[in-house]
């Protein structure tokens, strides 16, 4: 399977490793911790060099109970970022659901949109359509104010796959190519354990919409409701759950710890040669 991000290209021979940078004061996991310039230039220097495939740029945090941003903050905060890693070697993904700022973002050199919404926004997937980048479209059930509630689902995994499929069909007929399309089933996003668990599970049935799927687990509360852990002593549970999720057929995992999870992978690959 080929998949086209901007100028790259991968065959998906090999899983890919999403490296997360996230340029916010309040993410659940690293809020603060590279909210300055160098600090997370720094970051995402470091994830390179630990073996990510490409970087996820997020100015604005979509955990559950976050407080929205403006448009103007959010570009504040990602678009030096981009602009300084656009010749690093991988592709960069803007972490948006705001057209104004996938648009500034794709023109500072951001070869993705990875957008919670799913471009469901019609000028969101005008601009993506307009563009050469790739695009990550994601269910969720709800606003992240309110997602975790109370979700409810009659079958989590036909559900957010006809969303899914749905969306993909709605991209393409915008113009944008098949081959540029991902889908995420947005764990955490609207979802109990018992959806999360379903979803990981039969991840297998989402890769049968014929397009790539990208699993961000990475320290999420599901993995600490299982163990017991806090956020920040997540890593063995998130590297299990990225190797998991591989096994079930996704093609990018999106994680914090890269340099972990590149080497489980490596584990795994030889053992499946």
């Amino acid at each position: 399977m080929l998949f086209r991000c901007g100028s790259f290209q991968f065959d998906l021979s090999r899983p890919l490793v999403m490296g997360i940078v996230n340029v916010t004061p309040d993410s659940f996991s690293d809020g603060g911790l590279h909210l300055q310039r160098d600090t997370a230039l720094a970051h995402a220097q470091r994830l390179i060099a630990e073996g990510a495939d490409m970087l996820d740029i997020g100015g604005e945090s979509t955990r559950p109970g976050a407080t929205p941003v403006g448009i103007q903050e959010e570009m504040d905060r990602v678009l030096p970022i981009i602009e300084e890693l656009r010749d690093s070697g991988v592709p960069i993904s803007i972490d948006t659901f705001k057209p104004e700022v996938m648009l500034a973002a794709i023109a500072a050199g951001a070869q993705m949109v990875n957008d919670i919404s799913a471009l469901q926004d019609a000028a969101a997937k005008g601009t993506v359509a307009a563009s050469h980048a790739a695009v990550c479209l994601m269910h969720k059930q709800g606003n992240p104010q309110t997602m975790q509630e109370q979700p409810v689902y009659q079958n989590v995994v036909a559900e957010v796959g006809a969303f899914l499929s749905e969306r993909i069909a709605a991209a393409e007929a915008a113009g944008i190519q098949r081959d540029r399309i991902v889908i995420d089933p947005g764990f955490g996003f609207g979802k109990t354990l018992a959806h999360n668990l379903a979803l990981l599970r039969d991840l297998n049935k989402l890769t049968e919409l014929g397009v790539p799927v990208l699993a961000g687990l990475s320290r999420k509360s599901m993995l600490g409701t299982l163990t017991g852990q806090d956020v920040t002593q997540r890593l063995p549970a998130s590297v299990a759950a990225a190797l998991i999720a591989v096994q079930r057929g996704a093609n990018i995992v999106r994680v914090h710890d890269v340099r972990a999870t590149v080497d489980a992978l490596q584990i795994l690959r030889a053992v499946n040669s």
